[in-house]
């Protein structure tokens, strides 16, 4: 158990393993200033591999959209963590060489789930009831300060990397754009630099007007068909049942927590945390190593967004390489096809120093 001057702490369940094994389970605890609003947060967090003596090894993944801390090894029910292709004992994030830390956000989805752990709108307020819409409406930055408490109580001075899928992805650019010195590598998979027109235009009005007439099934439904995309529903529930797909996740999700997730994601722009041409002179004097990779057709997120911010961060001499991929999933190759950008990420983990690559992209391939 780790405290500070306020008291806040970051609470050990389970002893964080040897390698190998079941993880370790943490549960953070800490007065989180939320829109300008003192709120008393609890997160749940899941942990893979060892804390070396330096302290220097640790990875933060932050989970998607709907994800939980359930990041890797078997979950509650029998199936594997939606990243474990990719972390775990010789993979591309090698728990043998790193600590591994995945820590829910606020309003996560999964909040009805008894064990994923959330402060949100449908959880407590201090009085007994539900915060629901006096919750305060944090953004990116509220989240990255949460996020910034609980790498200190864990006693860590920064990340090796901080790395993610889709709004995981959101969630690692925030680190980059916002403490570089404390985030020396970056990985932000199928995400991009701004909530772009599907996300602000399109996407966020739908999900507001289906949750007003279907409630979550029909929130739940939406999230689906851009995630997965036509070709994708087609290629996965051709001949599988889509509404036990639906009804396995309608019993732990929770609709104040999909809409404030859902408005939470339209705050992130790094040109307003920076400016791009200061933010690309950080990047360069604290030697930042970003990696990025996007699907080739995504409803969330376009290719073309992220591919046209690796060209401008090339020409200003940023360490940025970037990837580019089909899937038959859509947006959900970022957790469905990882094979795609396993190695690449596995070069940025293990990167000792920034070196210069060109954003040059074509399906399937890294450019160095």
């Amino acid at each position: 158990m780790q405290h500070n001057a306020q008291g806040n702490r970051v609470g050990e369940e389970h002893a964080a393993p040897q390698g190998a094994g079941p993880p370790g389970t943490l549960l953070l605890e800490v007065t989180a200033v939320l829109a300008g609003v003192p709120v008393p947060v609890r997160l749940g967090a899941q942990t893979w591999g060892t804390l070396n003596p330096a302290r220097d090894n640790a990875v933060l993944v932050c989970h998607y959209y709907t994800g939980t801390m359930r990041a890797a090894g078997v979950t509650p029910d029998g199936t594997p963590g939606w990243w474990d292709d990719v972390i775990g004992p010789g993979r591309a994030v090698d728990t043998d060489a790193y600590f591994v830390v995945c820590l829910n956000t606020l309003s996560n989805v999964q909040a009805l789930d008894p064990a994923v752990v959330t402060t949100g709108p449908a959880t407590r307020h201090p009085d007994g009831r539900p915060w629901g819409e006096r919750f305060p409406a944090w953004d990116l930055g509220d989240l990255h300060a949460v996020q910034l408490q609980f790498m200190r109580h864990l006693g860590v001075p920064r990340w090796h990397a901080v790395i993610g899928p889709s709004f995981g992805g959101m969630q690692a650019l925030q680190w980059a754009a916002r403490t570089p010195q404390l985030a020396p590598r970056v990985a932000a998979i199928a995400a991009s630099p701004a909530a772009g027109p599907s996300l602000r235009d399109a996407f966020a009005p739908l999900l507001r007007d289906v949750a007003a007439s279907g409630g979550l099934e029909g929130a739940l439904r939406l999230i689906s068909l851009f995630g997965f995309g036509a070709d994708g529903l087609a290629h996965t529930f051709t001949d599988a049942d889509f509404g036990a797909y639906l009804r396995s996740r309608l019993g732990v999700a929770s609709l104040p927590h999909v809409l404030d997730i859902g408005r939470a994601v339209l705050t992130h722009d790094l040109s307003q945390v920076c400016p791009p041409e200061h933010l690309h002179a950080r990047w360069r004097d604290t030697g930042l190593t970003l990696l990025t990779a996007n699907v080739a057709v995504d409803q969330f997120f376009p290719a073309a967004e992220m591919r046209a911010f690796a060209h401008a961060t090339h020409a200003a001499g940023v360490a940025h390489t970037h990837v580019e991929f089909a899937s038959p999933n859509g947006h959900l190759g970022c957790i469905m096809d990882t094979s795609a950008f396993a190695e690449a990420l596995r070069a940025l983990l293990e990167s000792d120093r920034p070196h210069a690559v060109s954003p040059e992209v074509a399906a399937g391939e890294a450019h160095d």
